[in-house]
C-alpha cells in the first residue's frame, strides 16, 4: 500500500507542477505594441487600432489554446489516477490480501476464506488457493478426530487391561496366602497334602505372577498417563440406566476385598457414561484397597441439591469408606488434584491419577464427588437422576 501512495502522491506533484508552468507561460506571453521611428498622429493612431485587433485575435487564439490544454491536463490528471487505481485493484490489492492470507494461514487460521476475483492477475492462482485451505483445514479435522478416537481408544483399553490385572494380582495375593497356610498346617492323619518343595515352587510361580501383574499394571498407567492431559477432550457417552448398573458395577469389585453393601440403591433411572462410570469406581475401590486394606462398605441414597439457576436437581448418592487411616486434613482439599499424592501413601506406587479420574469424569456426567474423612476415608459420588 505504500508503493501505491507514494505513486499517487507524485503522480499529484507532476500533475500541479505542470498546470503551474502552464498558467505561467500563458500568463507572459501577451507583449504591447513596439513603435519604431516617428509617425503622424493619423498613422499612430491607426497602427493602434491594428495593433488592438491583433491582440484582441491572438488573445482569443490563447484562450482557446489555454482552455484545449487545461482539458488535455485534466484528461491526463484523470487518466493518471484511473491507472493508478485500476494498478491498485488488479495488482496491489490482490497482492496484500495474498499476503495477509498467507500470514493467517502461516499462523494456523485456516477459517479464514481468501476472496476470489475472477477479473484480476491472480484471479485463478486466488482459487487455488483457497481449495488448498479448505483441504488443508479438511485434513486438519480429520488429523484432530484421529487423535481423539486414538485417546479415547488408550484411555478404554488402559481400563479394559487395568481391571483384570489388577484382579489377577489380588488373586495372586490370595493364593500366596493360602499356600503359605497350607505349608504352615496339617492334614488331620499328620501327612501334608504337598511337600516343602512342592509347595515353595508353587509359592514361587505365583509371586512371579504377582510380579508380571505389578509391571502390566505400572506399564498401562504409563500409557494412560501419557493421555490424561487431553482427558477434558475424552468422549462421553451418556445414557439414560437402571440405577442398579452402579450396584453391577461395585459387585464386580469383589476380587478387590470384601466389599460390604450397606442397603439396597433406589430404584431409579441415572444419566451416565457407562464404561466412564466403571472407572470412577474401579478407581476408588482399587485406592482403598491399596493404601487401607480394610473391608469396604458401600451404602446409597437419595439427594436433592438446588443449582445456581435456582432449579432443583435430585441425585443417586453412592457412598463407598474403608476403615483405614483415612487422609491427613491438610491433603483432603488438593486430593483431587492431577499428580498429587497425599503424604501418608508411604512407598505404595502411583501417580496421584486416581481421585483426579474420579472427579473429571464425575464432573463430566454432571454429577459431583467428595472426599472426607470418617474413621476412616470416605468417597461420596453424586450420580444425577432423570
Amino acid at each position: 500500500m505504500k508503493h501505491i501512495k507514494g505513486l499517487y502522491i507524485i503522480h499529484t506533484v507532476f500533475i500541479l507542477a505542470a498546470l503551474l508552468v502552464l498558467i505561467y507561460v500563458f500568463k507572459n506571453m501577451s507583449t504591447g505594441p513596439v513603435i519604431v521611428g516617428s509617425y503622424s498622429d493619423e498613422e499612430l493612431a491607426l497602427y493602434k487600432r491594428i495593433w488592438h485587433d491583433m491582440t484582441l485575435a491572438r488573445n482569443a487564439e490563447n484562450d482557446h489554446m489555454l482552455r484545449i490544454l487545461l482539458i488535455f491536463w485534466g484528461v491526463v490528471a484523470v487518466s493518471g489516477y484511473a491507472l493508478l487505481t485500476l494498478i491498485y485493484f488488479r495488482l496491489v490489492r490482490p497482492a496484500q490480501d495474498m499476503q495477509k492470507f498467507s500470514s493467517e494461514i502461516a499462523g494456523g487460521n485456516l477459517d479464514i476464506p481468501l476472496p476470489v476475483r475472477r477479473n484480476n492477475l491472480f484471479g485463478s492462482f486466488t482459487e487455488s488457493f483457497d481449495m488448498m485451505r479448505e483441504q488443508l483445514k479438511a485434513s486438519r479435522e480429520q488429523e484432530i478426530r484421529a487423535k481423539k478416537a486414538n485417546r479415547d481408544l488408550v484411555a478404554e483399553l488402559s481400563h479394559d487391561l487395568k481391571t483384570p490385572v489388577a484382579t489377577i494380582g489380588a488373586g495372586c495375593e490370595v493364593l500366596e496366602a493360602q499356600m503359605m497356610r497350607k505349608r504352615s498346617s496339617a492334614s488331620p492323619d499328620g501327612s501334608v497334602a504337598f511337600s516343602e518343595e512342592e509347595l515353595s515352587s508353587v509359592t514361587e510361580k505365583i509371586k512371579m505372577l504377582s510380579d508380571k501383574a505389578s509391571t502390566i499394571n505400572t506399564l498401562v498407567e504409563n500409557v494412560f498417563r501419557a493421555t490424561l492431559d487431553d482427558m477434558e477432550e475424552v468422549r462421553m457417552d451418556i445414557s439414560e440406566y437402571d440405577s442398579a448398573v452402579l450396584l453391577d458395577h461395585i459387585k464386580s469389585m469383589k476380587d478387590f476385598g470384601n466389599i460390604i453393601i450397606d442397603n439396597d440403591i433406589p430404584e431409579c433411572l441415572v444419566c451416565i457414561d457407562k464404561l466412564r462410570m466403571k472407572q470412577v469406581i474401579d478407581n476408588i475401590i482399587g485406592n482403598s484397597k491399596k493404601y487401607a486394606g480394610t473391608d469396604i462398605h458401600v451404602s446409597f441414597g437419595k439427594e436433592e441439591i438446588i443449582d445456581k439457576s435456582g432449579r432443583s436437581v435430585r441425585f443417586v448418592s453412592v457412598t463407598i469408606k474403608d476403615n483405614g487411616p483415612g487422609v491427613r486434613p491438610e491433603d483432603l482439599p488438593v486430593i483431587s488434584e492431577k499428580y498429587y499424592r497425599g503424604k501418608n501413601t508411604g512407598e505404595k506406587q502411583g501417580y496421584g491419577l486416581g481421585l483426579y479420574i474420579v472427579r473429571t469424569y464425575m464432573e463430566r456426567q454432571k454429577g459431583g464427588v467428595e472426599f472426607y474423612n470418617d474413621n476412616g476415608f470416605v468417597v461420596k459420588l453424586l450420580v444425577r437422576m432423570v
